[in-house]
């Protein structure tokens, strides 16, 4: 198995794209911790993925505080031994003018992305450092490479931009840790995110029009980029750091 006792922390990890990682993590024998905002999403994910509750622990909170991110590693070391990978996968995604954008929703997208992932990754790293090396996957976006007309998004964007920044630069610096960092970029992936503002109706309706957006003819599933996850962490990918992978069905591939 590719993660065979080695402990994983996954934020963002109660649905979705988080929730996808966190079980193939699992099926390839890893010990998991999963965070998000709501408790009682975490403690249904948990007792889904791991009815013993002995390979899965969560820690609810903010992950846009620092404590939270502090908490979050404590835990992992506390109850598995210690941190070899980090996948940091928070987000929020509401297409959204640029004029109509205001000053707490911008802190919004940075909270929730760019401090999403400086703050776990911080306190990650001296635990990977302890074990001689580890790696950080991030869960990054398209938009913050290709604008999208059908989805103006330039505060997410922005925010992802700088979690693909973040990325690159922690590659660099803690190479010689052994420390890998890396990020993926997927296109439209069919999550609960668009549920944040969108009925399920609408949700129903709206999706399936952007299959063809994909050169490959259809969205992504949250398995399609948890796969991707699973390589860049895993010892197959250890000549690779500082990449961001587009997951995309092949829509950045028109820009070449």
């Amino acid at each position: 198995m590719l993660f065979n006792d080695k402990v994983v922390i996954v934020t963002g990890g109660g649905s979705g794209i988080g929730k996808a990682a966190a079980k193939r993590f699992l099926e390839e024998g890893a010990k998991v911790v999963i965070n998000g905002r709501r408790e009682n999403v975490l403690k249904e994910t948990m007792k889904e993925l791991d009815p013993s509750g002995e390979k899965v622990d969560y820690v609810a909170g903010d992950i846009s505080v620092k404590a939270t991110g502090a908490a979050l590693v404590q835990k992992a070391v506390d109850t598995f031994g210690g941190v070899d990978v980090l996948v940091c996968n928070t987000g929020i995604f509401n297409p959204t003018g640029f004029l109509e954008h205001g000053e707490d929703d911008l802190n919004n997208y940075l909270d929730a992305i760019v401090k999403g992932t400086f703050f776990p990754a911080q306190a990650a790293i001296p635990e990977m450092q302890k074990r001689g090396g580890g790696a950080i996957v991030s869960t990054g976006s398209m938009w913050a490479i290709q604008s999208v007309e059908a989805t103006p998004s330039a505060a997410y964007s922005a925010a992802m931009a700088g979690r693909h920044t973040l990325t690159r630069n922690l590659a660099v610096e803690f190479a010689k840790d052994n420390i890998r960092v890396n990020a993926v970029a997927p296109a439209v992936i069919e999550t609960p995110i668009y549920n944040t503002f969108m009925s399920e109706e609408q949700v129903a309706e709206v999706l399936p029009t952007f299959n063809e957006f994909h050169p490959l003819g259809r969205n992504g599933q949250p398995v399609d980029v948890a796969e991707a996850i699973l390589y860049l962490a895993s010892d197959k990918a250890s000549f690779i750091t500082g990449v961001i992978l587009p997951v995309d069905g092949g829509v950045t591939a028109r820009l070449r």
